[in-house]
C-alpha cells in the first residue's frame, strides 16, 4: 500500500495544498495524510512553539504513515518542503515532491512587485480577489516576531541534510513567486546528490496549489507519483 505525507508551509495549514490533496484522495487508494503543525492552521498560535515542535510533529506523522504502508511519498509546499526534505534525507521515502521550497526565502523584488500588485488591485476595487492580500489579511498581528526567528532555524537545520536525499525528487516553483527567488531551485540541484526534476511555472506564485496554474501543477505531481505505482496510470484524470 502507498501512504502520502503532505507538509504545508510556515504560518498556513493543510488549506494551502488542499486542491492537490483533495485531489489525490479522490483519485487515488492512497493513504493521505496531511498533519497541521503545531501553532498552525486556520487558528494561528505561534507564540509558544519552536521549529523542534514542527520537525517532531513531521517525524511522527511521518513514523505513524510509514507503519502502515509499504511505500511512502512525501510532499511538502514551502517550510514544508524543506522539512519533507528533512524527512527523505533521514527515512525512507521513495519520491519527494518539494513545492516552492523555502531553500532561499524573501525575495524583495518579488515582494516589491507583489506590493504594487495589491495597491493596483485596491485602485481597481479588485483587492478581495487577490489571492497574496486574502491570505496575509488573516494572519495580520497573528505572527510574533520569535515564530521567524524559529523559521529560520528550521531552514538552518534542514539545509544542511539535502545532501543526505537520494529518493528521486520533483521541484514546482513558480517564477512570479513573491517570497521564494526561483532561483533558489539552482542551489537545491546542487546540495541534492541525486538528479532533480524541476518544472517551473510561469503564472505562478508562491501559493503554487491554489492559483493560475494549479490544474497542470496537480497534474504533474500525481503523474510523478503514480509513475511508481503499477496501478495507476501515468496520464492523470481530468482536472
Amino acid at each position: 500500500m502507498i501512504g502520502c505525507l503532505c507538509i504545508h508551509g510556515f504560518t498556513g495549514g493543510p488549506y494551502e495544498i488542499e486542491p492537490l490533496t483533495t485531489f489525490l484522495q479522490e483519485e487515488t487508494d492512497w493513504l493521505i495524510h496531511v498533519p497541521t503543525l503545531p501553532g498552525h492552521g486556520i487558528d494561528l498560535a505561534l507564540d509558544h512553539v519552536t521549529h523542534k515542535d514542527w520537525l517532531e510533529a513531521a517525524e511522527r506523522a511521518y513514523q505513524e504513515l510509514a507503519d502502515q504502508v509499504d511505500t511512502v511519498y512525501v510532499i511538502g509546499f514551502s517550510m514544508g518542503g524543506m522539512i519533507a526534505a528533512s524527512l527523505a534525507a533521514k527515512h525512507q521515502v521513495d519520491r519527494l515532491v518539494m513545492l516552492s521550497p523555502s531553500r532561499k526565502y524573501l525575495n524583495l523584488i518579488k515582494l516589491t512587485s507583489e506590493a504594487r500588485q495589491l495597491l493596483k488591485d485596491r485602485v481597481f476595487g479588485e483587492i478581495e480577489e487577490n489571492l497574496t492580500y486574502k491570505n496575509l489579511k488573516h494572519k495580520k498581528g497573528l505572527i510574533p516576531a520569535r515564530a521567524y526567528v524559529e523559521f529560520a532555524k528550521c531552514m538552518a537545520v534542514t539545509r544542511p541534510v539535502l545532501k543526505d536525499i537520494s529518493c528521486p525528487v520533483l521541484v514546482l516553483q513558480g517564477i512570479k513567486d513573491g517570497l521564494v527567488p526561483y532561483q533558489s531551485t539552482h542551489y537545491l540541484a546542487k546540495e541534492i546528490p541525486v538528479d532533480i526534476d524541476v518544472i517551473y511555472y510561469a503564472d505562478s506564485k508562491h501559493l503554487i496549489c491554489l492559483g493560475d496554474d494549479k490544474e497542470v501543477a496537480i497534474a504533474a505531481v500525481y503523474k510523478y507519483l503514480a509513475e511508481s505505482d503499477p496501478k495507476k496510470a501515468v496520464a492523470p484524470p481530468a482536472l
